[in-house]
């Protein structure tokens, strides 16, 4: 996770609309230092500006004064955000008196008529804030990152981003049906394919896999071109196997994946249960030319042919490429019953007695074990 920036452009808005509205000759002198900043970047306008109207509030703290109210919030939240380092030597608790400040403000009657200015200072808040969380997640203090980050929250309450950050923190903790909660309502119109695999993924923890279709499915309308989250949507219905939903799939999982030895098997699979057995064949051998050692599609190869071999025709031949892949399958699991017991039937299918014999000589054994 990386931290992202919110303000944008506000920062120039209010340094040149400010003074609109500024009565007094104390606080034009408080937003020419604010315009100073801007123009040659020196964090001695912005501690001239706060003695300025830390002295303005000194000897006249009337607390419903709202306009010298807001220019301390907007200085103070301005050296918050852009004095990171703590250059001007402000106490530890310099945050929590802004923020205080800022929350008097807003109960105010009056306060719509400085938006833009208080839009600034909560921007301002929130970037402090997710700052301050995200070295908390750097040590890996997923606690206090969260509280830092539901405090940002309040200030900027728009910006979903945050959301992101609030569930990533809650997964973290273990608080899995309050991280799936923000996840799935960062799929909208717009949304990332991480956020929706994250949501799927904790549902899918709890076992509840239609919700997680369902969320797979939503952020595939968004992102219809996302490998991963299709890749995620075929995985749902082969766990559940639901080859008939699958088989929509695998023309563009395959195309993809030409040389996944994993899902050639698994769309061989899937035809062979839809006994679509020229398809299952083929890719069941394109699976064992790229992996010549993975057992499971050489047994599941020889099964094929042996249920071909039972349906006459080429039963023959079937069977005897039924038992040269079980063979294969038996060499690479030699104590895998499931393969000895296809062997011991083919075997039995076509009267040859000597290799039954052997079969069922290995069976005994591993039964003995």
């Amino acid at each position: 996770m990386q931290g992202r920036k919110i303000l944008l452009s506000v920062l120039i808005v209010l340094f040149t609309t400010s003074a609109a509205f500024c009565q007094t000759e104390a606080l034009k002198t408080v937003v020419n230092n604010l315009a100073f900043y801007k123009q040659k970047k020196d964090l001695k306008y912005l501690s001239d500006a706060k003695n300025t109207v830390d002295s303005l509030i000194k000897v006249s703290p009337d607390p419903l004064d709202v306009e010298r109210n807001v220019y301390r919030a907007v200085v103070y939240a301005s050296i918050l955000y852009i004095d990171s380092l703590n250059k001007l030597k402000e106490p530890v608790a310099f945050l929590a008196q802004t923020a205080e400040i800022v929350d008097k403000l807003n109960e105010n009657r009056k306060i719509y008529r400085f938006d833009v200015d208080m839009d600034y200072v909560k921007n301002c808040l929130a970037n402090v804030y997710i700052r301050k969380a995200f070295g908390f997640i750097n040590n890996s203090d997923f606690i206090n990152a969260l509280q830092l980050f539901e405090k940002a929250k309040k200030y900027a309450p728009s910006f979903k981003q945050l959301d992101a950050y609030i569930a990533y923190s809650n997964n973290k903790l273990g608080n899995l049906n309050v991280a799936a909660k923000y996840y799935s309502g960062l799929i909208g119109d717009s949304t990332r394919a991480e956020y929706v695999e994250a949501a799927s993924n904790i549902y899918k923890t709890f076992g509840d896999t239609v919700t997680a279709l369902e969320i797979v499915k939503k952020g595939r309308k968004v992102l219809p071109g996302d490998r991963s989250l299709l890749l995620d949507e075929a995985n749902i219905y082969n766990n559940r196997k639901d080859y008939r939903s699958l088989a929509n799939l695998l023309p563009a999982l395959l195309e993809i994946n030409t040389n996944n030895a994993d899902i050639a098997f698994v769309a061989a699979n899937c035809y062979d249960h839809l006994n679509q057995y020229d398809k299952a064949e083929s890719l069941y051998l394109h699976a064992i030319e790229l992996n010549s050692s993975a057992y499971e599609p050489i047994f599941n190869l020889g099964l094929l042919y042996f249920k071909q071999s039972q349906k006459g025709g080429s039963s023959d031949q079937n069977a005897a490429r039924a038992a040269q892949w079980l063979e294969k399958a038996n060499e690479i699991t030699p104590n895998d019953a499931n393969c000895l017991h296809v062997l011991q039937l083919v075997y039995a299918q076509t009267g040859n007695k000597n290799q039954e014999n052997r079969i069922n000589n290995k069976l005994k054994q591993l039964t003995n074990q």
